[in-house]
């Protein structure tokens, strides 16, 4: 997708991707089997791909690299309200309507988009940029490296959580589906109040110090559940601080790691989103499949397969904010951050 953004422009492959999600979803509520259902749901993710490649590269097109981490925050922000907002939503939805409805709204909600798009939604590729490099030229880039592995980091983490989370709240410590539901929201609610600080400490910081204290928050709530496996197996409340202590972290490395990947590489701006996005969805599914395997019927590890990775990630953000970002942020240059 981000080759084909890099070409064509964000515009035509936006809205390409707005109107194959609103078809696939279509496609998906009309489904009479679960294969048909299966084939409409992936076409939906392969839409999904170019719709958020799209507009990443869309932020580096129009801001300077040093305005990037806080643009995407504001961004995550409102994507954060949509993640807390969707799940009630579409529950209320299927429990009132049935599940096909859901997949109706979804269709409407991708219709409404692109018309905004297509009214609002200008060419914001720079044509006078030549549109050459290869994937060599994109991970040479220690930058790209860096912060995508940071982005990467966070993202396995928290994935870790959403994948392994109900085993370890319902079927492991008893709560019921209907408390439970909270549990993801109130994260969604935390991540938004941390986007919304992550702005205010890029006004007054640099970006590496404002990353090395998101990586000190994601340190210590992993470290906060793993003591709570330790000292309180059986307890959910240290699962649930430290959750909360990590989403603030996740916070500020999300905008500041998707922005910091490709603030260097404008020309390869969409090019270089995709394989961030691809490195991050390959550290999730690593990992989470990994963590999986440890997570057994009888859950004889109690929540350790959901801790143990979230610590993990924990130890690689804090070794690339302090070990590995000082070191770009020695050797950059003010006129590549201004470009």
């Amino acid at each position: 997708m981000g080759s084909l953004a890099d070409r064509f422009g964000r515009r035509q492959v936006l809205l390409i991707g707005l109107a194959c999600y609103a078809l696939a979803a279509l496609a998906g509520a009309l489904a009479t089997t679960a294969s048909m259902l299966t084939a409409a749901r992936a076409l939906q993710g392969f839409s999904m791909a170019a719709i958020l490649v799209c507009a990443r590269a869309a932020v580096r097109d129009l801001h300077p690299a040093r305005d990037g981490p806080h643009v995407m925050a504001r961004g995550l922000t409102g994507l954060g309200f949509v993640a807390l907002m969707a799940p009630i939503l579409g529950a209320f939805v299927a429990q009132t309507a049935g599940w096909r409805w859901v997949l109706v709204g979804m269709s409407f909600y991708a219709i409404v988009l692109w018309a905004m798009c297509w009214y609002g939604f200008a060419e914001t590729r720079h044509e006078t940029k030549a549109q050459v490099g290869s994937v060599r030229a994109i991970f040479s880039s220690a930058d790209f490296r860096a912060w995508g592995l940071l982005a990467a980091a966070t993202y396995a983490g928290i994935f870790c959580f959403l994948l392994l989370s109900p085993m370890v709240y319902i079927a492991y410590l008893g709560l019921s589906p209907e408390l439970y539901g909270w549990i993801p929201a109130g994260g969604s609610l935390v991540y938004i109040l941390s986007t919304t600080g992550c702005r205010r400490l890029l006004r007054r910081q640099s970006l590496v110090r404002t990353v090395q204290q998101g990586a000190t928050l994601s340190v210590a709530g992993a470290c906060i559940q793993a003591l709570g496996c330790w000292l309180l197996p059986g307890h959910a409340w240290p699962l649930l601080l430290g959750h909360a202590i990590y989403c603030m972290g996740h916070g500020i490395h999300q905008p500041c790691g998707q922005a910091g990947a490709v603030g260097e590489l404008p020309h390869l701006a969409g090019r270089a989103v995709s394989w961030s996005g691809f490195i991050m969805m390959l550290a999730a599914f690593c990992l989470g499949q990994t963590a999986a395997a440890f997570d057994d019927a009888s859950h004889s590890l109690g929540a350790w397969p959901m801790v143990a990775p979230m610590m993990l990630a924990g130890g690689a953000l804090v070794a690339i904010a302090f070990l590995w970002l000082p070191k770009l942020q020695h050797r950059a240059n003010p006129q590549r951050a201004a470009a």
